[in-house]
């Protein structure tokens, strides 16, 4: 089933719509750089500039989920699910389940009631490594 693709801002233009399907083959979290080559694989004339505004306006309407790395450096992912959630990320693989924010929640907007604050919104990414990357650390032969 082809999945319809969002429209952003007044056209919804050719490299923009490639941008998206691009985004969508990556099983992980990546990072714009990264879907440039992969658009120059498949050939797409899309110049990086390009796929940084495309990211940037999905990123602000909510289309794709965007991950701001300790380093600095944003990545994104296709997103299908339209409630708010959270991520646990593999630093190692970068293997990445959506998980639901729990206390999370409640934290968030108590602590913004406690400091007079009208809570619009929160950002909550958990790092760490994953039982695959574990057990590959744990196993792999000693230097």
């Amino acid at each position: 089933m082809q999945q319809k693709i969002p429209k952003l801002g007044a056209r919804n233009t050719r490299q923009r719509t490639a941008v998206i399907k691009v985004l969508r083959d990556f099983d992980n979290f990546a990072s714009a750089k990264d879907i440039y080559n992969a658009l120059q694989v498949k050939e797409a004339k899309v110049g990086l500039t390009t796929v940084y505004r495309t990211l940037q306006s999905l990123s602000e309407i909510d289309a794709v989920d965007a991950l701001h790395m300790p380093s600095g450096e944003t990545l994104y992912r296709h997103c299908d699910s339209l409630h708010h959630h959270h991520h646990l990320v593999c630093i190692r693989c970068g293997r990445t389940e959506e998980v639901d924010g729990g206390p999370i929640e409640e934290w968030a907007k108590s602590i913004s009631e406690q400091h007079g604050f009208e809570l619009t919104g929160h950002d909550a990414e958990i790092f760490g490594v994953c039982g695959s990357c574990q057990t590959k650390l744990k196993t792999a032969p000693k230097s």
